[in-house]
């Protein structure tokens, strides 16, 4: 046995590969839908994240200073705000990854 590669079975294995790669590029993605889903769920956890946390710094705050509904409303909206600012900011990340022709997964994770 000889330590060279038979060229005519490197040759067959190549066309079986090219084939293959071919079958496989024309077959759609069955997990590109939930791609998508999973951004839409990215988003919103972003806008319940930051109203959770304003919520919770102004109620905390309104505990210590006895001052109940001032900074409870002040932060709930500020943590909106936030949450609106993070998903926008998502968005444009989606939107210009599917401009520059890549798949839009979840990039910066």
């Amino acid at each position: 046995m000889s330590g060279e590669p038979d060229p005519d079975r490197l040759k067959a294995l190549e066309e079986k590969l090219a084939a293959a790669r071919k079958d496989q590029a024309r077959t759609p993605r069955g997990d590109e839908h939930f791609s998508a889903a999973s951004q839409g769920w990215r988003m919103v956890i972003e806008l319940v994240a930051g109203l959770g946390i304003g919520f919770g710094i102004g109620y905390g705050l309104d505990v210590l200073l006895g001052t109940l509904p001032l900074f409870l409303v002040l932060f709930t909206l500020l943590g909106f705000v936030a949450g609106v600012k993070t998903m926008l900011r998502t968005a444009r990340e989606i939107q210009d990854g599917k401009q520059a022709g890549r798949p839009a997964s979840d990039e910066g994770e």
